[in-house]
């Protein structure tokens, strides 16, 4: 194996592992409510998105559309998110987190910002913006204007398109 490819290997290795431990904490919370993590998903981007619609969400999210329509029947039943008419157009759905479904966020969030936070410690700042263009080039191309919406024009001008 090439050094190359054994470090292509241990970038993989530490994804697996660094998604292992972000998610781990919350999937502890999560687990107090009977949620998994389709349910955080839909709470974090309902949340940084509000009256965001069931195409969107399902454009962000990848899944089948039963698969979201279960989450969010469920989120909508106990009261973390909201629903109501678009009124430009009747059709559509908007989605909202409710009180509660902010405070959940905000517990979920909170958690992996504090990882996150300390690993920024850790590697200093000179390697934030190293690791932002990393894991924006894993993305799929087509799903980066979407994701660079959030950050504006930080993260979409750093030569990987």
């Amino acid at each position: 194996m090439s050094s190359r490819d054994e470090e292509l290997r241990q970038a993989i290795e530490l994804l697996f592992f660094a998604y292992r431990d972000f998610t781990g904490e919350a999937d502890a919370i999560l687990g107090d409510y009977d949620f998994g993590r389709a349910h955080h998903r839909v709470i974090y981007f309902v949340g940084r998105n509000p009256e965001i619609t069931v195409t969107q969400l399902l454009a962000i999210l990848k899944i089948t559309k039963q698969s979201l329509a279960r989450v969010l029947r469920q989120l909508l039943e106990e009261g973390f998110v909201v629903q109501k008419t678009d009124a430009a157009d009747r059709r559509r759905r908007l989605h909202v987190l409710t009180p509660k479904g902010v405070e959940l966020d905000t517990r979920l969030t909170k958690r992996q910002s504090h990882r996150i936070a300390a690993a920024y410690e850790t590697a200093g700042p000179q390697a934030i913006d190293g690791f932002r263009q990393i894991l924006r080039s894993v993305i799929n191309q087509e799903d980066r204007e979407y994701v660079d919406g959030f950050f504006g024009d930080r993260s979409s001008n750093d030569g990987t398109d």
